[in-house]
């Protein structure tokens, strides 16, 4: 069962990803609603990136902010400059959904559903 073990191992880790990256999870909004907001800054430079955020007056554009910022972050302490990043991926996956009921009439329900989503935010330099 164990063969190959430290080869697979080694190989895993030449193949990784070294990109900094920010993952903001369970967030109380439909992917959808995310992937509108992460849509506009899909290949920006990061300034750019953060202007386009604060004047975007979605609910999503709060919480990317802060993804990106913290991707940004990341990417300072792996020693890349502020100045020369970008983002190179953005996307939301839906995350758990909250199930809920609503009393409707003659003893009946309806089922509320309150979706959540994971967004992730992955940085690159220029």
């Amino acid at each position: 069962m164990a063969t190959r073990m430290k080869e697979k191992t080694e190989r895993r880790l030449a193949e990784k990803d070294v990109r900094p990256v920010a993952h903001a999870r369970h967030i109380r909004m439909s992917a959808t609603k995310a992937r509108a907001t992460l849509d506009l800054i899909r290949g920006q430079k990061y300034t750019a990136a953060v202007a386009i955020l604060e004047h975007t007056p979605t609910a999503a554009s709060e919480v990317v902010i802060k993804a990106v910022n913290s991707a940004a972050a990341n990417a300072e302490m792996k020693n890349y400059a502020k100045n020369e990043l970008f983002v190179a991926e953005a996307y939301a996956d839906e995350g758990p959904t909250l199930k809920r009921m609503m009393a409707r009439g003659k003893g009946s329900s309806n089922r509320i559903d309150k979706r959540t989503c994971h967004i992730t935010v992955i940085m690159d330099s220029i």
